[in-house]
């Protein structure tokens, strides 16, 4: 089926007569081509992308599924829209994506009212095509090369902000379309927050560094974040490693289509709590990745659902001592009925740069 079937076939499910797509990400979904003003009808027998001249003669060719239709000044989107959803009632749309005021603008211009439908959308996009694994993979090879070349680059003196700039251009170097998030280069203390912005601050000797980053490939992200220690580390440092790399690997053995996101968290938050850092892993093991950075499902506490086979979620535990130093690592899985597949090639072995 392609994905405007699926969409279809969800729709009667739920006994909708149409869906109306007004973000980016779900329109590039569904039908398979980006584009970043427009829309997207699928009704039960039917589907079209209305876009305007910038992307008409690009989305004839490449959209998927749809009729496209080109809008313009003398028949504006929303006529087309409310012409193309002539005789359809029940009308879902994305009440999470759609801003409260827009949503009236659209029921206004429809003259129908707009029913809550986004779950149509998030639910088929927690399980990957193989065609999207295969761009998240690719976007992954392209990040963990740029890590490679960029090790020969971490030394005393080197500044956080210009690491984050020199991953940034290996990445696009690569092949790489853009980051997938502001790369995370921190070092020393400010490792120990899980979020770190780059500073002026210069590597130090002793200091552990981290880097969270991805790049993106036809349109999907990847996610990693690898920890390395500049010159030595100590024992200490050392064992929060240790502690970490085995909670990650207790969280993956646990992954499987199935189990909770909330089982696959406490595998990995057991480990840490055991070894007596509890207090200092505060986030969930991971998230979905896909066309966005984070998506469902989730493997935190919170998620009580069963993952789906064909998820692709990280796998990143971390330790955090307050203005002392952090260690992160984070790979990338696929959920599959039998348990885990890593996406994810980068070694994870404490690495220490002479």
């Amino acid at each position: 089926m392609t994905r405007i079937e699926k969409i279809q076939a969800k729709l009667r499910e739920q006994e909708l007569d149409a869906l109306l797509l007004t973000s980016d990400t779900n329109i590039r979904y569904a039908c398979q081509f980006p584009i970043t003003d427009g829309a997207a009808v699928v009704t039960q027998s039917g589907a079209w992308l209305l876009t305007d001249s910038r992307y008409i003669e690009a989305a004839a060719a490449k959209a998927v599924g749809v009729q496209v239709v080109m809008f313009s000044q003398e028949k504006d989107l929303s006529v087309w829209a409310k012409e193309l959803l002539d005789g359809c009632e029940k009308i879902g749309a994305e009440e999470d994506r759609l801003a409260w005021g827009l949503w009236k603008k659209w029921e206004e211009k429809l003259g129908k009212s707009l029913q809550p439908a986004e779950k149509i959308l998030s639910e088929l996009r927690t399980v990957k095509e193989p065609e999207e694994i295969a761009h998240m993979v690719a976007a992954q090879r392209i990040a963990e090369a740029a890590f490679t070349e960029i090790l020969k680059l971490i030394r005393p003196g080197l500044r956080e902000t210009d690491l984050a700039a020199e991953l940034t251009y290996r990445m696009m170097l690569l092949g790489g379309e853009g980051n997938s998030f502001d790369p995370i280069t921190v070092s020393g203390p400010n490792t120990s927050l899980p979020h770190g912005v780059p500073t002026d601050r210069e590597i130090q000797n002793g200091d552990f560094v981290t880097l969270d980053f991805g790049t993106i490939r036809d349109g999907y992200h990847s996610d990693m974040t690898r920890t390395v220690a500049v010159g030595h580390a100590t024992e200490e440092m050392r064992r929060v490693y240790e502690t970490v790399l085995k909670a990650q690997l207790a969280g993956i053995a646990a992954a499987r289509a199935g189990v909770t996101g909330a089982e696959v968290h406490s595998a990995g938050a057991k480990v840490i709590a055991d070894a007596g850092y509890g207090a200092y892993f505060g986030h969930g093991f991971g998230h979905s990745v896909g066309l966005e950075i984070h998506e469902d499902p989730r493997a935190s506490m919170k998620n009580k659902k069963p993952l789906p086979a064909g998820a692709v979620i990280t796998a990143e535990p971390g330790i955090y001592l307050p203005g002392r130093f952090g260690v992160r690592i984070e790979d990338m899985i696929r959920i599959t009925p039998d348990g885990a597949e890593n996406l994810t090639l980068a070694p994870k072995e404490l690495i220490v740069l002479e």
